[in-house]
């Protein structure tokens, strides 16, 4: 079963979210709401895959990838974003993003991508 840790600035999201995993077989580990918290919760739990959310008021995704990335290279995070600019898009390759997943997204490929990153075949570079 993978573990996983979800942090968006948005109680309401990360609790239906967390549901909806829970009920597709993927365990949820911690929770969170800032980029700080996702840093925290990754050093103290080690999953095997974050979910989180680039636009955050304090402490964003950017901010929680690039601790997360320090912290382990190889570790597996899908960032989760409205954003479509380019220039978020060659942040978030920069700072290695496992995955990006866009808002609106459709929960079932959401479960894909996480079981993809999980395995490793899928790359933000591929």
């Amino acid at each position: 079963m993978v573990r996983a840790i979800v942090v968006d600035d948005d109680v309401d999201t990360v609790e239906v979210f967390c549901e909806y995993l829970e009920i597709k077989d993927i365990s949820v580990i911690g929770r969170g709401y800032n980029g700080k918290t996702a840093y925290e919760l990754y050093a103290k739990l080690n999953p095997d895959v974050v979910l989180l959310d680039v636009m955050m008021p304090e402490y964003d995704g950017f901010y929680g990838l690039e601790n997360i990335k320090k912290l382990n290279p190889a570790a597996k995070v899908i960032m989760v974003t409205a954003d479509l600019t380019y220039d978020t898009e060659r942040k978030l390759k920069a700072l290695n993003a496992s995955a990006v997943i866009y808002k609106p997204y459709e929960i079932d490929s959401v479960i894909e991508t996480i079981h993809k990153v999980h395995t490793g075949s899928i790359s933000l570079l591929q």
